[in-house]
């Protein structure tokens, strides 16, 4: 072969330019312009002239003067790239469909997931003026010209090209009808027409309909199965109609060539290609994890909505610029926007994003001219999990682009198969598509002049939950997302496509390209976030035992059993057991361990050594040996108060008055087992409960005429609430022994006999309460229940009604050990809302906030999954003894 000339190269590079310029051999392709599809058009046609370059080689360096010595060495001018097949197939004999025909083809069927629905796409046209006669001739021309247009698909997934086509122009004669009217049968027409589903196998693939008006201008509607289309296909086949309606000829390029002549000397796909993904199966993720409203099984019929947006031809040229200025494509700008979006929804962001390549392998220039679905699929793996600024994140995402281009030729239908076979169908691999059609306009605007405006389009793909088409049109560009609302809660689409529009303009400039924290959330979502948030609120700093010291007298504060304990009995012994440990040795801040059964001397035992100045650390009795021990470490237990112990210190003198702490400093250091069983120590000050408790008391106005039934443990948080809580309020603490803490007669009996107004614990307790009080048949006297640490089962609110006559108010509590108790709360009231599934989570107490965050600490938007954050006055001072994993959890965030 001929060496190929540099100004042959040069000629071919120009033309694929969006301005045609002059080239300097320097100058970096991908800045001037040129897309990543027109080069993996120009390698197939050098490939088959005979050089030996690939795609990744030559997008890496994107130079002629890097590309010229690579095509130098062996290369020809491309001639005759596609030869004729030897064994010429009949132009109608039925023949293969392609990978993603077949698809196509078997999505469509009623029994299929997000089935029975044709790849289809249905667009309307306004404001010319058309002779309904000429129109229908050129439309069955234009049939004749295109034989996809003229084929059937029979049952047994072939494809046969008929001798006629099965399309005939409709007229809607709307002249002389009124706007209300006419409006109503416009509509109705859309209707009809947007989403059917196309008889293919009687060789229905697609329809022109044409509605007269009475302005004398006319609204044409064309509807297609891409079956046998592609985009360019489509604006094939509206150029001829165009062109026929003219009377003008068509053009005589292509037609020795048509589909099954295609496809029987199309390229079969490279082995390295396929080892290329073979290799990457067991490392794809899957489709974007999308909140969704419903499982996709359960919708019955698929139907699509569209959202779309124009951008100015001054917004979409800045785009360029900057993108050209940052070394990536327009349309790698576009798929980077898009991908931020799904990630910051998605509850990974990490996943495939489907990407059709509308490509016509083999380099033939007349191919251009074929009506047909050329559709090649590629799944991009989209990796958001690394930290980076958006040009950072944007130039990975082009490599990958540029990497996984340069194997398409294994089709991303088949990878799809390959991946379903890995994991036995169990995921769904490609929900989501980015179909970029820049360069490839729908019509050209003197075919416009003809056939009207564009006004209306959408499209629809079975097995398809959201897809993106990108559109340019007058120098502007037309952003749409067709997709299935059903499928997701209400709002989301539209939070989504609204953050991926606001995205776009801030790209304009440069300041956006390096900031790491894109795409913002919807500004209504981050107004109400900061009202959720807004929980500032004026509560007295104090330790916790301040308040309960205050109220002197007999007033009860503690019923034993038998055994009755005023505030003043509970003052002594709370002063007896400080002055014994401080006789000890112990310092304000150390730990003292608290190991009795149930009962006031544990009480009595906890007050002590809060009293002392030191934080009391609950064990349980029924703790074995080595997690006490564990514990005792961990925390640097300096004294142990058990029975013999307590005995020893009630004899002492008391203290005249507590040991003076500071709020801030440590209350209690509770220990929880965490995923790994590891005891982790929750230390947690003076200041951070009394912040909880005392909003509580506040808020539902808790008092010395309140009593609640302790059927806590000491070492489970929730008894800090029953203990020092009501004690703060004045009231009155009903405890329970050992045999007692696990029966639920006995909790009733200890409620009635007692007149006990508060109730708090998990669920599953009160559930064993109401299954007693249920059989019991009188009226509990609880006028407050706080239920948390668990799922809250619907059933609960009703019953607890029931059992109360109505005098119970009903508060769904949550947070963590590590944030004070309690960080929120929801009140419950019947009837339950119809949609709710279960108790939510509720918003923060005072001086509390929450933040639910994704891998990279930003706010997750709504509906979206991530980690709760917790802040504010509540969160615990860290895990003690664990410096490492106290540094790890508890973080300063702005």
């Amino acid at each position: 072969m001929s060496t190929l000339h540099a100004t042959l190269l040069r000629q071919q590079i120009r033309a694929l330019l969006p301005q045609g310029e002059l080239l300097d051999d320097s100058a970096n392709l991908i800045e001037r312009g040129l897309d990543s599809l027109h080069l993996m058009r120009l390698v197939n046609e050098w490939r088959q002239a005979g050089a030996q370059v690939t795609f990744a080689e030559l997008i890496e360096q994107p130079f002629l003067e890097h590309w010229l010595p690579l095509l130098t060495k062996t290369s020809g001018i491309p001639v005759a790239l596609l030869p004729l097949p030897r064994d010429e197939p009949p132009p109608q004999a039925p023949f293969a469909l392609t990978d993603v025909q077949h698809a196509y083809w078997i999505g469509r069927g009623d029994e299929q997931l997000l089935g029975g629905v044709g790849c289809h796409a249905y667009l309307e046209f306004d404001g010319a003026t058309l002779q309904p006669r000429c129109l229908a001739t050129a439309w069955q021309e234009v049939q004749q010209w295109h034989g996809m247009l003229r084929a059937r698909f029979d049952d047994e997934g072939r494809q046969q090209v008929l001798e006629r086509g099965q399309s005939r122009l409709r007229v809607q004669d709307l002249r002389q009808l009124d706007e209300a009217t006419v409006q109503q049968a416009l509509v109705a027409t859309r209707e009809r027409l947007s989403h059917r589903r196309l008889a293919v196998e009687r060789g229905e693939v697609a329809g022109l309909e044409l509605s007269l008006l009475p302005t004398g201008a006319c609204r044409l509607h064309f509807d297609i199965d891409l079956l046998v289309a592609d985009v360019h296909s489509l604006h094939l086949i509206l150029r001829d109609l165009a062109t026929r309606y003219r009377g003008e000829a068509l053009p005589e390029a292509g037609r020795d060539w048509y589909f099954a002549r295609y496809l029987a000397v199309r390229p079969a796909p490279s082995a390295s290609s396929a080892l290329y993904w073979q290799a990457r199966l067991d490392q794809l993720p899957a489709g974007p994890e999308l909140p969704l409203a419903r499982p996709p099984e359960s919708i019955e019929q698929v139907r699509f909505s569209r959202r779309q947006q124009r951008l100015s031809v001054e917004v979409w040229t800045r785009l360029r610029e900057q993108a050209a200025r940052h070394c990536v494509t327009p349309a790698m700008l576009l798929a980077g926007c898009f991908a931020q979006v799904l990630g910051r929804w998605s509850r990974v962001p990490h996943f495939l994003l489907n990407l059709p390549l509308f490509d016509r392998q083999g380099g033939q220039p007349t191919l251009d001219q074929v009506v047909a679905d050329f559709t090649n699929l590629l799944l991009l793996e989209v990796d958001l999990r690394k930290p980076g600024t958006f040009a950072e994140q944007l130039k990975r995402l082009q490599t990958q682009f540029h990497r996984d281009m340069a194997h398409a030729d294994y089709s991303g239908v088949q990878v799809q198969r390959d991946l379903a076979q890995r994991h036995d169908g169990q995921r769904s691999f490609s929900p989501v598509v980015f179909a970029c059609n820049l360069g490839t306009p729908l019509l050209d605007p003197a075919d416009a002049d003809v056939l009207g405006r564009l006004n209306y389009m959408i499209s629809q793909t079975p097995q398809v939950w959201l897809d993106h088409q990108v559109y340019e049109e007058d120098g502007t560009l037309l952003l749409a997302w067709d997709a299935q609302d059903t499928l997701f809660p209400e709002g989301l689409l539209d939070a989504m496509f609204g953050t991926y529009i606001d995205l776009l303009h801030d790209l304009q400039g440069p300041a956006a390209w390096d900031s790491p924290v894109l795409p913002d959330l919807p500004e209504e979502q981050q107004a109400l976030r900061q009202r959720v948030n807004a929980t500032q609120a004026k509560i007295p700093v104090r330790t916790l035992l301040e308040a309960p010291f205050a109220i002197a007298g007999e007033r009860l504060a503690l019923i034993d059993g038998e055994r009755r304990l005023s505030y003043t009995a509970l003052r002594d012994g709370t002063l007896r057991i400080a002055s014994y440990l401080l006789e000890q040795g112990i310092q304000p801040g150390d730990a003292v361990g608290v190991c009795l059964p149930r009962g006031s001397d544990a009480v009595i035992a906890l007050f002590g050594v809060l009293a002392a100045g030191a934080c009391y650390v609950p064990i349980s009795p029924g703790q074995p040996p080595a997690r006490r021990e564990r514990i005792a470490q961990r925390a640097n237990i300096r004294s142990l108060i058990d029975m013999e112990l307590l005995q020893q210190a009630l004899d002492y003198v008391p203290l005249s008055a507590p040991v003076y702490v500071d709020p801030q400093s440590p209350a209690y250091v509770i220990f929880t087992s965490g995923s790994t069983g590891e005891p982790k120590g929750v230390q947690v000050s003076h200041r951070a409960a009394c912040n909880t408790l005392d909003d509580l008391n506040q808020r539902f106005a808790v008092g010395p005429e309140d009593r609640v039934l302790a059927v806590s443990a000491l070492d489970f948080d929730l008894s800090v609430h029953d203990l020092f809580g009501v004690l703060a309020a004045g009231g009155s603490v009903v405890l329970l022994d050992e045999q007692q803490r696990r029966d639920a007669t006995a909790w009733l009996r200890l409620i009635q006999q007692h007149q006990v107004t508060l109730w708090n614990s998990v669920p599953l307790l009160l559930d064993m309460l109401l299954t007693v009080a249920e059989s019991d048949g009188r009226t509990l006297p609880l006028r407050l229940a706080y239920l948390s640490g668990d799922w809250i089962g619907l059933d609960l609110p009703a019953r607890l009604d029931a059992a109360t006559a109505g005098g119970c108010r009903l508060i769904a509590m949550g947070g963590a050990t590590e944030a004070a108790i309690w960080s929120n709360w929801q009140p419950v009231t019947l009837p339950l809302p119809e949609h709710w599934t279960s108790i939510p989570y509720g918003t923060p107490l005072a001086n509390q906030c929450f933040r639910v965050v994704d891998s990279l600490g930003r706010d997750c938007p709504d509906w979206v999954s991530g980690e709760l954050w917790i802040g504010g006055v509540g969160v615990a001072d860290g895990y003690r003894g664990s410096e490492q994993l106290s540094a790890e959890r508890f973080v300063q965030h702005e």
